[in-house]
């Protein structure tokens, strides 16, 4: 099965994007990330792209099991055209819900959900050379235990 990079790349039409798709994907959601040509406005890209679009994301939704979401930079933004807002359960205790709550009283967030949402955007953007890490040894646990005992 080809990766998730590869198939996309296979799939949008040249001159699209000036560089290769980036392809950011959990089990949820398929992000799909291109660098518009100068000139182009987003606006003018999703209206343009929008039917074809669509198909190409039906063809991986089907293929993955997943929702596709789409994205362009410009001007050294991220815009994403649609996005996945995917619920997820937690357990807090007392003092950990304490610090939602302070950012929700600091005016940072106007939820616990939005104020956790910022939390793992904060870890994300400050710890990324240790999750790059954290994802590697995973990967590596992941082939030690294809080659174990019953694969």
């Amino acid at each position: 099965m080809p990766t998730l990079s590869s198939w996309f790349a296979q799939r949008v039409p040249p001159g699209w994007f000036v560089d290769d798709v980036e392809v950011v994907a959990d089990r949820d959601e398929i992000l799909v990330i291109g660098t518009l040509p100068k000139g182009l406005s987003p606006r003018r890209f999703r209206e343009a792209t929008r039917d074809e679009r669509v198909v190409i994301a039906q063809h991986a939704e089907a293929a993955f099991d997943r929702k596709v979401t789409w994205a362009v930079r410009h001007d050294g933004a991220l815009v994403r055209f649609t996005s996945l807002s995917v619920p997820v359960m937690t357990r807090l205790r007392v003092e950990e819900r304490l610090v939602l709550d302070q950012l929700i009283d600091g005016g940072i967030a106007r939820s616990r959900s939005e104020a956790l949402a910022w939390c793992v955007r904060l870890v994300g953007a400050n710890e990324g050379e240790w999750l790059t890490e954290l994802r590697e040894a995973a990967a590596r646990l992941a082939e030690v235990r294809e080659r174990g005992p019953g694969s």
